[in-house]
């Protein structure tokens, strides 16, 4: 009975009716509830640790940012849940909704902005961080031998998928950024080359185009443009994928995880290539980076929360003081595609 006396006054009020509310869908820093809210800060920290106390709210830190979300388990979750029913309806939660979805599709395309702007150092600031460790070799070297398809999921401007390329039968590299791309085309077809495609008046494939290998050594390579959490690939079709350095770019890396089993066939295997957890605030402004890395505990429950299996990982020091986590993941052989 204590519960639910606590539960009913933390909702009481009707702001932070519309917190739990909100925060029942999507997770959001405190920055981004005042914006959606309009509110002063001061005031909603307080709503937010009066919700957070009663055990229906649950915050995340990374660095300097703190987010919040509902709980998503255990007797406050049962409580929301039952309660969702009666705040549905509200046209003003419908509308903190849609601000919130605003929020995210900004986050987004800030994301994409960014790493349109800084393409052209792109492979610069990656050397700046790897120093001599040599990532497109280990994604190569945790290819299976016979592998069919190998997808490289944020493959910039293509330094992993020419390694890639020398163990698979088809290369498919799949960015959301189009000058990446462009310059991945460059990498593949140089400007000027006898090989180079005229498609439409455009000196370099379109998205989605195979690239010949031009040497028999070499698979064919298709470049397609596309967000990690709506793939570009059908149900199945990669037997290898490899996604490095680009969780921490996304809001939410659950939704992509999601989408990477979909794509793999039953027993494909995934190398997920990250920061260890970190605390350098300054990589948010450096390099554009949403989370401050994983530890392996964090990366585990994703995988596994996405039906993927983690299989290893090991861990190896860069530069600047920095780690990665290299992780080998498997879709289960049986099971549904998504």
């Amino acid at each position: 009975m204590s519960h639910a006396i606590r539960y009913f006054k933390a909702l009481s009020d009707e702001t932070r009716l519309r917190l739990a509310h909100v925060l029942g869908r999507y997770e959001l820093s405190v920055n981004e509830l005042v914006s959606l809210l309009e509110m002063g800060q001061s005031r909603v920290s307080r709503h937010l640790k009066i919700l957070t106390e009663a055990g229906l709210l649950q915050s995340r830190r990374d660095g300097l940012w703190v987010f919040y979300s509902a709980v998503n388990e255990g007797e406050g979750h049962a409580f929301l849940k039952a309660a969702e029913p009666f705040v549905t309806a509200e046209a003003r939660m419908r509308a903190d909704l849609d601000m919130a979805a605003r929020i995210l599709e900004d986050r987004a395309l800030k994301t994409r902005q960014f790493f349109n702007a800084i393409a052209d150092h792109w492979d610069t600031l990656s050397r700046e961080v790897l120093g001599g460790f040599d990532l497109a070799g280990a994604v190569r070297d945790a290819m299976p031998p016979d592998c069919g398809v190998a997808v490289d999921l944020g493959c910039g401007t293509g330094l992993v998928l020419e390694r890639m390329r020398e163990r698979a039968r088809k290369v498919i590299g799949v960015d959301g950024s189009p000058r990446m791309l462009e310059l991945a085309r460059r990498r593949f077809i140089p400007e000027g080359s006898a090989e180079a495609w005229s498609d439409g008046g455009a000196p370099f494939p379109a998205a989605g185009a195979d690239i010949p290998a031009g040497s028999p050594a070499l698979a064919p390579l298709s470049l397609r443009i596309g967000e990690l959490d709506h793939l570009p690939l059908r149900d199945g079709e990669a037997d290898f994928a490899s996604i490095n350095m680009v969780l921490h770019h996304l809001s939410d890396p659950a939704p992509a995880l999601v989408e990477i089993k979909r794509v793999l066939r039953p027993g494909g295997l995934l190398m997920v290539t990250d920061f260890d957890r970190h605390s350098q605030e300054r990589m948010r402004c450096d390099y554009g980076d949403r989370w401050l890395g994983f530890d392996r505990s964090t990366l585990e429950t994703l995988l596994l929360s996405a039906g993927l299996v983690p299989e290893s990982c090991r861990t190896c020091a860069v530069e600047q003081s920095l780690a990665l986590n290299l992780t080998l993941a498997r879709r289960p052989d049986t099971g549904p595609a998504s």
